[in-house]
């Protein structure tokens, strides 16, 4: 009840729940915010839900960045070994120079092998009359992680004259 003009009356009612019909379920349209003592704050399951959620939150952004970091981690690994490759194809000897064979070294910390090897092919005559010769040139890296590169490729060489 509340007063109104100096005499009671009734306080205005609504659902206790959405969807009830009639009074009998109907309560004050104030209830729980006259200011008694029990009726104020956030009772602890609120908070505990509140806390929760929060958490929640906070633990699906910190994976986000640890994918994000680690991801571009391996993106920059990845580059380095690239950049080794090709500095390593870059500084290969002349074509009329590279002969079959090996070579290996070590460069920044990578390890790199350039095998030279004869080019076969069933669309390659080798008895064919051209001065080229083609030649399959296998560069390989592997980083201080274990991680490898493999760059396959052909290159022409003059043939020895005859």
């Amino acid at each position: 009840m509340f007063r109104r003009n100096g005499f009671k009356a009734p306080a205005p009612l609504v659902p206790a729940k959405a969807g009830t019909q009639g009074p009998k379920n109907w309560i004050p349209a104030y209830a729980g915010m006259n200011g008694a003592k029990g009726t104020r704050g956030f009772t602890l399951i609120e908070v505990l839900v509140a806390l929760a959620v929060v958490a929640i939150s906070l633990a699906a952004i910190g994976s986000l960045i640890a994918v994000t970091t680690r991801g571009a981690r391996a993106v920059g690994l990845h580059l380095t070994l690239i950049e080794t490759g090709r500095s390593i194809i870059t500084g290969l000897p002349d074509r009329d120079q590279l002969g079959f064979g090996n070579l290996s070294g070590e460069s920044a910390g990578h390890r790199w092998r350039l095998d030279v090897l004869p080019f076969y092919a069933d669309f390659v005559d080798p008895q064919a009359p051209t001065v080229w010769m083609p030649q399959t040139v296998v560069v390989r890296v592997q980083s201080p992680s274990g991680k490898v590169l493999q760059v396959n490729t052909v290159r022409l060489r003059r043939k020895p004259a005859q």
